[in-house]
């Protein structure tokens, strides 16, 4: 059983993407059940649109789970964990203001110590701990790790060892009693009965402290695999907060959604992320000893390279499988192997389907040409026919015309075989941009 586990306070970014796949495709490739937890126990970060845009943007991806599971349903769990945690004595109340933790963090680095959690707290007597209440001061409740070292084999970085107190005690819940992830995960993975965790490095501590947790709550650990988080061509990380190359913004952006599997799937291994594979065959050939556990740089260009690569190759029917498009099927043959985008493409939907009104100074006697030699039937032989005669009629060097007529038709110098291009336009309407010129 495996799961993925985003908090629905903005759009998914492509390394959140990232872990959502490999957790999918590993869950495929073992044939292990995969569902999707929705971590939004934070009600006042927490929205309803994100929740509905990560379902809907891991759906389009082609990402499929078994169940949705939200934690802000599970209070119940989370508070007889509280409680017996607090019966054990597991948990205890710590009194500090955010600003006095970080005055201590603070002076901790300075004096060139980590910044560990001095557990002054433990020090209160029963009477202290009441009196501090009494005044209006509500505890956050900390962890209390035992002094056994904590170490298990990672899937991606081998043996991960914690000494005795190289960690602090976590907060697991607020003053106000809201359980925070470290609790709120453990708890739902062992109900939910997880057998594997893989997700960023970033989390390389909290493992270590909720494999302590799994041990305290008598149930056994997840195998772990952590992967050095992806950042972007600067070295900065990716981030909701900033939307940066959110699943949404590349959907707009008309990436397929292959390639972002694709992609996700090879970046980080020794496999190359040339080669566009099918859904089967990354499923098939999925190996989480394949990863490194150096780090791995996102470039968007990789992204667009292969996209326009892949849609040079594609059917109309495997167009509209990902995006709606307003155009027809002829229309697209036509086009797609001469851009290196879907935008491109809408453009020149557009120029063919818009009032055009572009103009190009050209000799008055060889417009009369262009109007007198244009066929009857625009077919796939109505270029090469109609530029024929005009030639066999003037002087006009052939570059000249052709670039001429396109510019007439098109507004563009460059673009698609005109061979083709001529062919999407209705004799009318080629006659209406020719006599826009003679005005």
């Amino acid at each position: 059983m495996l799961r993925f586990a985003p908090s629905p306070t903005g759009y998914l970014h492509i390394g959140n993407a990232r872990v959502a796949v490999l957790n999918y495709f590993f869950s495929l490739n073992t044939n292990k059940d995969f569902f999707l937890r929705i971590d939004d126990t934070d009600k006042q970060r927490s929205s309803e649109n994100y929740v509905e845009a990560i379902i809907e943007d891991l759906s389009w991806l082609g990402i499929k789970f078994s169940r949705i599971v939200r934690q802000s349903e599970r209070e119940k769990s989370y508070r007889e964990t509280f409680e017996f945690l607090k019966k054990k004595e597991l948990i205890y109340p710590c009194f500090e203001s955010p600003e006095e933790l970080s005055l201590k963090r603070k002076i901790l680095l300075k004096q060139g110590k980590p910044p560990i959690y001095d557990r002054e707290s433990l020090k209160l007597t029963k009477d202290q701990i009441s009196s501090l209440v009494s005044s209006g001061k509500l505890p956050h409740w900390r962890l209390k790790l035992d002094n056994d070292p904590i170490s298990w084999k990672d899937e991606i970085f081998g043996i991960v060892k914690f000494d005795n107190l190289s960690i602090s005690d976590p907060v697991l819940f607020r003053s106000d009693e809201l359980p925070l992830f470290t609790i709120t995960s453990v708890v739902d993975d062992i109900e939910f009965n997880v057998t594997n965790i893989l997700r960023g490095e970033d989390h390389l501590t909290n493992t270590a402290a909720q494999i302590k947790l799994f041990k305290y709550l008598g149930a056994k650990a997840p195998s772990f695999g952590h992967f050095p988080l992806m950042r972007s061509k600067t070295g900065s990380g990716l981030s909701k907060r900033f939307n940066s190359f959110s699943l949404r913004d590349l959907r707009q952006k008309k990436i397929f959604p292959i390639i972002i599997i694709n992609y996700l799937n090879k970046i980080g291994s020794n496999v190359p992320i040339d080669e566009i594979s099918s859904f089967e065959k990354l499923e098939k050939t999925f190996n989480i000893n394949s990863f490194s556990k150096n780090s791995v740089l996102f470039d968007d260009s990789d992204l667009e390279r292969l996209n326009s690569r892949y849609l040079k190759t594609l059917t109309y029917d495997k167009l509209t499988e990902s995006f709606d498009v307003k155009y027809n099927e002829k229309f697209w043959n036509v086009i797609k192997t001469n851009v290196d985008h879907l935008i491109e493409i809408d453009e020149w939907y557009e120029i063919l389907n818009s009032n055009h009104n572009q103009k190009i100074k050209i000799d008055i006697d060889l417009l009369k040409l262009i109007k007198k030699y244009l066929p009857d039937e625009i077919n796939d032989n109505a270029w090469s026919k109609w530029t024929e005669k005009i030639i066999s009629q003037t002087n006009v060097k052939p570059k000249t015309l052709y670039m001429d007529l396109r510019f007439i038709l098109t507004g563009r110098k460059f673009g698609p075989s005109m061979n083709n291009l001529l062919t999407l336009f209705k004799r009318e309407e080629i006659l209406r941009r020719i006599e826009l010129n003679c005005e």
